[in-house]
């Protein structure tokens, strides 16, 4: 989905909305689907969307039984908007929601351009971009900055739009991880950028299994507490890939993540998880109840460990030679002149988010995981003979 998508529809908002509203590209994991209260999610038919409505003050979602013309979503959005604060006994902060009359009220006088839904939305398997750091893409750069204590110095803000300005960068983006996204660094201006984060002392290399927690806004419980789990994760060396985790206060906060963690009383926590630890799944499991702060990293490492034993009972075997095979002509894979890395396109790059299956072609934009040179810099180089035995897993 391209950015120009986005500001078109932007562009047609002719309010401001009181609801939370997201849109987003139904194959990303990135910003998660379900936090808005009106939550647009591509489809694959062009310029129609799914809409999932999450009713303000409750986690009641509702599936709008019809896709959404791009240019209707403003007007849909409106239309829904002004219904629930006009009808608040019916559709806010309430334990039961007839969804139905909600849509028969939105469709009663309104003519809006809908599309069947052939097929239900599909969540996509979750797995956390590294969104931080200068990063390539394209000719240009972006810049991800985030603050472990989730607060940005006045000073280093100003700054920051200050070369903005003198750059000619039109716009700055906050993600849904309280990070701070500079995009379009022009490569001769990097320096300019390293300056300010060598000026705040800014740390642009933290640790993955820091970077995939979100809590509420303005909870120092909720924040001490993540700081002190990242920690003792960082001490056992715990892995977290394609988990992401949540600490919630308040029932109806609307976060999502793989597993919750849940206050429940003074000291006490509920630890919980996604059915199949996709964050944007809506069934939840209990996993252990009244659970004291001290106790919390012994109970999510042992379910971060029966997370990955079932990951490894599920792969499925697509591909395994054997002695007794007939003998094979060669793989190509792909080398790195600079360090020797090799891109197999039958294991993908873990560390740069590509998975199996992704022959190295199809990579728009690619560069080295280890010592981070340009995809040109990589050669073919033919393995022979039946010895490489291998098991390509999807």
């Amino acid at each position: 989905m391209k950015e120009g998508v986005y500001k078109d529809i932007f562009d047609l908002f002719d309010y401001k909305p009181l609801l939370k509203i997201n849109i987003v590209d139904g194959s990303q994991t990135f910003a998660p689907f379900f936090t808005g209260n009106l939550n647009f999610i591509a489809s694959s038919v062009s310029n129609y969307w799914y809409l999932q409505i999450r009713y303000p003050k409750t986690n009641i979602v509702y599936s709008w039984p019809s896709l959404i013309y791009s240019e209707d979503i403003p007007a849909v959005a409106k239309a829904i908007e002004e219904l629930i604060f006009a009808n608040k006994q019916l559709f806010y902060d309430q334990q039961e929601i007839n969804s139905l009359l909600l849509h028969q009220m939105v469709t009663a006088d309104r003519d809006f351009v809908i599309q069947q839904i052939d097929q239900p939305l599909k969540l996509p398997d979750f797995q956390l971009p590294y969104y931080e750091g200068f990063n390539k893409q394209g000719n240009k750069y972006w810049l991800g900055i985030y603050r472990r204590d989730e607060l940005f110095a006045i000073e280093l803000l100003k700054e920051i739009c200050n070369l903005c300005m003198q750059t000619r960068i039109g716009q700055l983006y906050i993600s849904p991880w309280k990070s701070l996204l500079i995009k379009n660094i022009e490569p001769a201006d990097r320096p300019l950028w390293g300056n300010i984060l060598n000026k705040y002392r800014v740390n642009i290399r933290h640790a993955s299994n820091e970077l995939n927690w979100q809590v509420e806004d303005l909870c120092s419980q909720c924040l001490q507490l993540k700081q002190q789990l990242v920690r003792e994760f960082e001490e056992a060396d715990l892995r977290t890939y394609r988990l992401s985790f949540v600490i919630k206060r308040s029932p109806k906060s609307g976060l999502y993540g793989s597993i919750i963690i849940r206050v429940r009383g003074t000291d006490l926590y509920e630890i919980s998880h996604t059915q199949d630890f996709n964050p944007n799944t809506k069934e939840v499991i209990v996993y252990r109840q009244g659970v004291p702060a001290n106790e919390l990293s012994i109970h999510l490492m042992a379910l971060c460990s029966e997370f990955y034993a079932r990951q490894s009972t599920e792969l499925k075997q697509v591909a395994t030679i054997t002695d007794d095979a007939p003998e094979a002509k060669g793989i190509t894979v792909h080398q790195c002149d600079d360090c020797l890395t090799i891109y197999d396109e039958a294991y993908g790059d873990e560390h740069n988010g590509i998975l199996p299956g992704v022959s190295f072609a199809g990579l728009a934009d690619y560069e080295c995981p280890v010592c981070g040179s340009a995809k040109d810099a990589f050669k073919p180089v033919l393995i022979e003979g039946n010895k490489f035995a291998y098991t390509a897993s999807l």
